[in-house]
């Protein structure tokens, strides 16, 4: 006999939301999951819900948790909501998918652990990209030689964000709002996956580093950093940098590159591509699976499969976000070092 579907609420709907609304929608119709509650202050059209039946809606979640019983929570909401959020799940024996970044501070990240370890419940991580098999392709290359002696890992991300991105929501771009910290910038937000990624490629998303350095500037008129660049160290001593933007001409697939002193290695973690390349032989590209975190996170559940996002696996990334909330104001970018274009009232900026 096929298993009973598991039950799951998503808090969290609009944004990012929807695409956690759609991978329900696809492992509903394999019957591993369905989705019984919707938390929202917005609810949701009928016509967004089509396709699943019974949802109940509600802006409370303790209160929606009691009434639906559901064993999986998808927390997808802001950043400085998270914790309190992932509290009444868990305290209600709710498993959870919560979103990157985990929370919006160090203290918030340790309360966190506590609640996990306390509930009993999984805690899964939605960094979707640690669930690709390239980070331990990565790794084997490595381990075999494939490119020497590592010296480094850099990475580069330059993605396109107008006005628009940063007026969605009253949390967007602020380093903090009403006195509660939210930290939703460059780094710790849209490419929360190059920091991560790259600790998982060194082995060092567990570990704090000491010695994170920090350039953070803002294109936009906004509180937090649009432009940015980080350096730290791993404990072992390997070097890791990262240049990032939201202010670009044009949107590429962000990459990480494990430089060796026999080659290099290129991941283009959004698409789960390596391609190794060494002096005299032609470039060899791959493209490796990737494992759906909710899907994880019930296979953990039923039968014990490990979960692939523990929320220890990102005390590395979390240590950079926390030097990032108490990192000085980023610096504002000149007006003769960017490009400013208005089209419909939204404004788009591009740094030179």
């Amino acid at each position: 006999m096929s298993e009973t579907p598991v039950p799951v609420v998503l808090a969290g709907a609009h944004g990012h939301g929807r695409s956690h609304l759609r991978n329900v929608a696809a492992l509903a119709e394999e019957g591993l999951v369905r989705l019984v509650g919707v938390c929202d202050r917005a609810p949701l059209a009928g016509s967004e819900l089509a396709g699943h039946s019974g949802v109940e809606q509600s802006g409370d979640l303790g209160a929606l948790l009691r009434r639906t019983g559901a064993s999986v929570t998808i927390l997808c909401t802001p950043i400085h909501t998270h914790l309190p959020l992932a509290r009444t799940a868990l305290e209600a024996g709710s498993h959870l998918l919560l979103e990157k970044p985990p929370t919006a501070t160090a203290a918030e990240f340790h309360a966190l652990a506590e609640a996990v370890a306390a509930s009993g419940a999984a805690c899964q991580v939605g960094f979707q990209s640690l669930g690709s098999a390239a980070i331990e392709a990565v790794r084997s290359l490595i381990a075999d030689g494939a490119i020497g002696e590592v010296r480094g890992i850099g990475g580069a991300g330059t993605w396109v964000r107008s006005s628009q991105y940063y007026a969605r929501a009253e949390w967007a771009g602020r380093r903090s709002l009403g006195g509660v910290d939210v930290v939703d910038g460059a780094l710790t937000n849209p490419f929360a996956h190059a920091v991560a990624t790259a600790l998982a490629l060194a082995g060092a998303q567990r570990e704090v580093a000491d010695d994170i350095e920090l350039e953070l500037f803002h294109a936009h008129g906004i509180e937090s950093d649009d432009t940015s660049c980080l350096r730290l160290h791993t404990p072992d001593g390997l070097p890791i940098s990262i240049a990032v933007t939201l202010c670009a001409a044009t949107s590429r697939p962000p990459r990480l590159v494990v430089h060796g002193d026999a080659g290099r290695i290129t991941l283009f973690y959004t698409l789960d591509e390596i391609r190794l390349e060494r002096p005299g032989r032609e470039p060899e590209t791959t493209v490796h699976p990737r494992t759906d975190l909710l899907r994880n996170l019930i296979e953990h559940t039923r039968g014990g499969a490990p979960l692939l996002v523990p929320p220890e696996d990102t005390a590395g990334f979390m240590a950079v976000l926390d030097a990032v909330r108490r990192a000085p104001d980023p610096l504002p970018i000149p007006a003769g070092m960017q490009r400013v274009t208005v089209e419909n009232d939204v404004v788009h900026r591009v740094v030179h």
